[in-house]
């Protein structure tokens, strides 16, 4: 029997998990380096499954297949394809820097409450918060899919209601009221998303009698598994619903701005980057493969519904007053060019889309950090108390400007790439849509030169006078993912081969080929 390489990858975050929560109270310290040296050794076997995989290759590879609840179909079993394996690697590499970021975030604070923070327990459920998405990643069998879709609410849920923002301007008590609201929102808005996947869960068994990604798929594939055209739009709807606010996508995605406005800025680089993929990559997996044909058919609206957020979000980011709300629109216009790639039905559009998921979390997590750092120094989250912190501390400017221009999508930084993918694959097929989408670069562009300018230019306020500059283990955080966005940007192409040939095994599962060019390339 082969080593189990996909179960070892989600395990062993899981097992660190385990092992950080059973540390002694007192060695704060030692948890914060287990949890980091268990984060490290899975982003090495992260590697591992990126080596291992061929693009070339079978469609699912590393494979496991094992018996688990035979009775109703429910088996254990897990598979990569290239858009798997690229979100594996993205989830994997930002947990280390999510931890190092949150260094002293959960560290004991006494307020008039005497409220106590078990540091061992934040950098658990954090560990605990990749296990389950990385086998949401890996899952092949939908009932497998849908309990760590569902589970990793549950740590989410404890890390936003019980380790929020400290920086709040109207007190301890007013705070800790918006964190707990914040905290039941999300948990609410995604269990009713969930309750309604369950639903189509179960009719998707009814119809096809077992779980299996793989065999359900090619059954339709070769016809020998027909689902009535009303039967297939209800699951899909059902499926897609779930996945639209786990994304989130307009108008169900008002939960983001409170859960990241009240979170630490780690725990909202954790639920933007990291939780919010497993939304649109199921998109992909799901809803296309099992749903070809109501994919088709729902389209149309999607993609409004997707240029709404683009547009929405954006204007919504023009006009925030909080840093971290208006991270959080920013994020919901991003993940409207997401789905919209991926519905555009080309293959630049998904290609795009998937390459735009690893560098909105790359960027995203730049941008939430360095402002995570900002705050902690400042103790406000309100744009208005900046002002000439380039003045002062020059280095936590610069890379704060970077992570702007990252995402206003700047050529040369890796979002550009994926964002232009997206915009050409719904042009060459959705002209009005492609040019509606375009608005939101401009948009973009406003909000974070606008926000730069009101925070790191002018006159140094007096209370930023003697901000300090960026420490060695801010550097460490934020470097290499600076370097990260330059190098993707400039050079994409690790990323494109190895989700390219998924794509078009996706594109060949909802039967669609790109538009052909109206003018022919000269001979």
């Amino acid at each position: 029997m082969s080593f189990p390489l996909l179960t070892a990858t989600a395990a062993l975050p899981a097992i660190g998990a385990i092992a950080t929560a059973a540390v002694p109270a007192a060695r704060r310290t030692a948890a914060k380096w287990l949890a980091l040296l268990f984060s490290l050794a899975t982003l090495v076997l992260a590697i591992v499954v990126l080596v291992r995989f061929d693009p070339g290759g079978d469609r699912y590879q590393l494979t496991e297949s094992h018996a688990w609840i035979a009775d109703f179909g429910v088996r254990y079993e897990l598979g990569v394809d290239g858009i798997a394996v690229a979100l594996i690697a993205l989830t994997a590499l930002l947990i280390p820097f999510i931890v190092l970021a949150g260094w002293h975030d959960a560290d004991p604070v006494e307020t008039g409450s005497k409220r106590w923070r078990p540091t061992q327990g934040f950098f658990a459920l954090i560990l605990a918060v990749e296990a389950m998405v990385i086998l949401s990643f890996e899952a092949t069998d939908v009932f497998l899919f849908y309990i760590f879709f569902e589970a990793m609410l549950i740590p989410m849920y404890f890390l936003i209601g019980g380790f929020g923002d400290r920086a709040h301007e109207h007190g301890e008590k007013v705070a800790a009221t918006q964190r707990s609201y914040a905290a039941v929102k999300f948990l609410l808005y995604n269990l009713a998303g969930g309750l309604v996947m369950l639903a189509a869960v179960i009719g998707l068994y009814v119809v096809a009698g077992n779980f299996s990604l793989t065999e359900i798929a090619e059954a339709r594939a070769n016809g020998s598994l027909e689902m009535a055209t009303g039967t297939e739009r209800w699951l899909f709807l059902g499926f897609f619903f779930a996945f639209a606010v786990k994304a989130p996508l307009w108008p169900l995605h008002t939960w983001l701005p409170n859960a990241m406005q009240e979170s630490t800025a780690p725990v909202a680089v954790l639920i933007t980057a990291v939780v919010d993929k497993v939304g649109t990559f199921a998109m992909l997996r799901f809803c296309l493969q099992l749903f070809p044909e109501a994919s088709k058919w729902a389209t149309p609206v999607i993609l409004v519904l997707a240029v709404i957020s683009i547009i929405y979000g954006a204007l919504l980011a023009v006009g925030q007053r909080d840093i971290k709300r208006l991270i959080a629109y920013a994020s919901i216009s991003h993940f409207g060019f997401i789905v919209m790639g991926i519905f555009a039905m080309t293959s630049q559009g998904q290609s795009g889309a998937t390459l735009y998921m690893v560098n909105h979390g790359i960027s995203t997590a730049v941008l939430m950090l360095i402002a995570g750092f900002l705050i902690s120094r400042r103790g406000s989250r309100l744009i208005a108390d900046y002002g000439g912190v380039q003045k002062v501390a020059p280095v936590l400017a610069g890379t704060f400007l970077i992570g702007g221009l990252a995402t206003l999508s700047l050529p040369g930084l890796a979002p550009f790439v994926s964002e232009f993918l997206v915009l050409v694959g719904t042009f060459t097929r959705y002209p009005v849509i492609g040019i509606i989408a375009t608005f939101g670069i401009v948009l973009a562009a406003l909000y974070v030169l606008v926000l730069y300018q009101r925070t790191m230019t002018g006159p140094v306020k007096p209370e930023v006078a003697a901000m300090p500059d960026l420490r060695v283990r801010e550097i460490a955080v934020v470097a290499p993912l600076v370097v990260l966005l330059v190098f993707l940007g400039v050079y994409p192409k690790p990323v494109t081969d190895v989700v390219n040939p998924a794509v078009k095994q996706t594109m060949s599962d909802v039967q669609k080929k790109d538009p052909q060019p109206e003018v022919e390339a000269a001979k």
